[in-house]
């Protein structure tokens, strides 16, 4: 059992001792119409007709062939079917009947396959359960045992329609952010909370976190959101070209500038300007963007016109701002002008749970386009995605599961699919080593908080000093700090 990742396997039914194993597997009787959906599919009379008689309680469409069968499924739409993998015209290798497994999975993925087969088609049996079958049975029939594998796939695919109904219903007003944990939660309910105001808002996290997607929300459920939303990544475009980007120019400003031509700033006004990789723009640019946000006018390059733009600016960057306005590669004035609230989006290890949620929703996304609707996670897949540390966060996950959907090899997807079989053997981390990272992570806090003077480090450490020379050995910082 794994209950952080929503599975619920074994499914074990009720039963009273009173009661034979018949009365018991057989799911309650039905008092109106609404019984559940079961097509056989079966050539032999004589077991379309025992088949009928051990699942009385269903509402049952017999046919006897592979394309009676798919018109069938298309009209009737059931929850389960029973496949006799023996069908004509070859029953000898059971051909047809994998073919018409096929065909079912592709036709409709949810729906739950119960392969029927003789004594001596075992091996096709499981070749089907691994093209995608939920269970086969060998015949002859025995009826409770039928009766027992058709209630629990019926259960299974009540359960996965309940969970598919779950995740199509939008847990926050945010479009394309999957949440499922208590701390993102609290950055949806602070998104909402920012988004109608004209507040400056500066998101941190890492690569591949969804600052993008948070950036849009902010628009999309503020007061501009009818307005333009321009995006403009500050590390993709080189310092020579980023000034006129942002800005514009005016014609002749440069050789090449044969126009007057409008900068991102411009044509965002009355909406909202999405500065990606705010980290990495230039010192002398931001001294331009700073007399912007204080001012709120611009001058195109060559020009000497002041233009007034009405524009909320959203910055985010994945480097800590702090350390580089101590390194004076950020201006300490611009980070609070951009920093009137603050984001903090956490890496995808630090969302319990929350891995195998966006993992299942990419699967849907991804499968679909590709033709390959039948594709699920095994149990050990899930567990893999679980463990795994994403140093890449949703994008590193939405590649793998991407690549998985095409590559694995049968209905199932495995962890070697994802490559994450070292997910599942690989060592925690010691007591050691996490005392250590959380030891490294408060001394440079603390330097930064304290601007390298030594001695203020060591007494928010609560260390003396040689003590503090250690620590900066044994962490390899650098050692010129200020001596107070």
């Amino acid at each position: 059992m794994w209950p952080a990742l929503g599975l619920a396997f074994p499914i074990t039914l009720p039963m009273k001792a009173e009661k034979g194993p018949s009365e018991a597997a057989r799911p309650p009787k039905e008092t109106d119409t609404m019984k559940p959906k079961l097509l056989i599919i079966e050539d032999d009379p004589g077991l379309q007709k025992q088949l009928k008689w051990a699942l009385e309680n269903y509402e049952i469409e017999v046919a006897g062939d592979r394309p009676s069968a798919m018109e069938l499924l298309r009209q009737f739409s059931p929850a389960v079917v029973t496949l006799d993998l023996g069908l004509p015209p070859d029953p000898a290798n059971a051909s047809e009947g994998l073919r018409t497994l096929s065909e079912i999975l592709r036709e409709a993925p949810y729906t739950k396959v119960i392969v029927i087969t003789g004594n001596d088609d075992r091996g096709v049996a499981v070749q089907a359960v691994g093209q995608g079958a939920f269970d086969f049975y060998e015949k002859p029939i025995d009826a409770d045992v039928l009766q027992l594998i058709v209630a629990r796939a019926l259960r299974m695919y009540e359960l996965e329609a309940e969970n598919r109904a779950l995740t199509q219903v939008p847990s926050t007003p945010i479009a394309g952010l999957i949440v499922g944990c208590q701390v993102m939660l609290n950055v949806c309910s602070l998104v909402e909370k920012i988004a109608p105001t004209q507040a400056s808002v500066l998101l941190l996290g890492e690569s591949g976190t969804g600052k993008e997607i948070i950036a849009r929300a902010l628009h999309n459920l503020s007061l501009r959101q009818n307005e333009k939303f321009i995006a403009i990544n500050c590390a993709a475009i080189p310092e020579t070209l980023l000034e006129s980007e942002l800005f514009g120019y005016e014609k002749g400003a440069f050789t090449g500038a044969n126009r007057t031509t409008k900068g991102k700033l411009e044509y965002a006004d009355g909406g909202t300007l999405f500065l990606d990789e705010m980290g990495d723009l230039p010192l002398s640019l931001q001294a331009k963007l700073l007399r912007f946000l204080q001012e709120r006018v611009i001058e195109r390059l060559g020009g000497r016109e002041e233009i007034a733009v009405d524009v909320r600016v959203v910055c985010a960057t994945h480097k800590d701002l702090k350390k580089l306005i101590f390194s004076k590669l950020f201006r300490e004035d611009l980070y609070y002008r951009i920093s009137e609230v603050s984001v903090e989006i956490p890496p995808l290890r630090e969302r319990e749970g929350e891995a195998v949620l966006i993992a299942r929703a990419l699967l849907e996304r991804h499968r679909q386009p590709n033709g390959l609707l039948g594709r699920q996670f095994s149990p050990t897949a899930l567990m893999a995605i679980d463990r795994h540390p994403w140093p890449g966060n949703v994008r590193e996950l939405e590649n793998r599961v991407k690549r998985a959907v095409i590559m694995a090899e049968s209905a199932f997807i495995e962890p070697r699919d994802l490559e994450l079989e070292s997910a599942l053997t690989g060592a925690r981390q010691t007591l050691r080593e996490v005392r250590a990272s959380a030891e490294l992570k408060a001394i440079e806090a603390a330097i930064v908080e304290y601007q390298g003077r030594l001695g203020k480090v060591a007494d928010a450490l609560g260390v003396s000093r040689p003590t503090m020379y250690s620590l900066l050995k044994k962490h390899n910082l650098a050692a010129d700090l200020e001596i107070d």
